[in-house]
């Protein structure tokens, strides 16, 4: 396994922050029978299915997934979901993606769930930036990172490699 220059954190600490994450996922809804996690397309989807199996092996909940499609360079483009809103009607949601940065594309995907009436809405990122915009913020993260407004933080999910890097 090669180390990266800069490494913000190995496999072994992501899947710490993963399974610490599903706790406080389960914890925030021990009440409920069902949840929906959101994951915001491309990493944040990923980043979901992590957590879908973290929560479903300490948990009874049953753990539905939803692909939220939010174009991060336009944002007030439209918005779909892999499930019909229909089906996130009066559940609690956590709406899920790898960074947060200006808060833009956290926010959009919650104004897509807003859309029909649902009992909670949660945020969960891997690493959040510190750079907000938008009035959002991560109920549940990995991290909390002040970095530089010129650099870049990126995910990479590789089987067994997971890794987050300072680029």
């Amino acid at each position: 396994m090669q180390l990266e220059k800069d490494q913000i954190l190995d496999h072994t600490k992501i899947q710490h922050m993963l399974k610490r994450m599903a706790y406080q996922i389960y914890e925030s809804n021990v009440n409920e029978t069902e949840i929906i996690l959101a994951g915001i397309k491309e990493n944040g989807f990923l980043l979901a299915k992590k957590l879908k199996k973290e929560v479903e092996k300490i948990s009874p909940l049953k753990v539905t997934l939803c692909e939220i499609v939010v174009n991060k360079k336009s944002p007030l483009d439209t918005i779909t979901s892999s499930i019909s809103l229909d089906e996130i009607k009066n559940k609690s949601i956590v709406v899920i993606d790898d960074v947060l940065h200006s808060g833009g594309t956290l926010i959009h995907a919650v104004k897509y769930v807003l859309e029909v009436p649902v009992k909670q809405i949660k945020t969960a990122v891997l690493i959040d930036r510190n750079h907000k915009r938008f009035p959002v913020k991560a109920d549940f993260k990995g991290i909390s990172l002040s970095t530089s407004m010129n650099e870049n933080v990126g995910v990479i999910f590789e089987k067994n490699n997971d890794r987050a890097i300072l680029e």
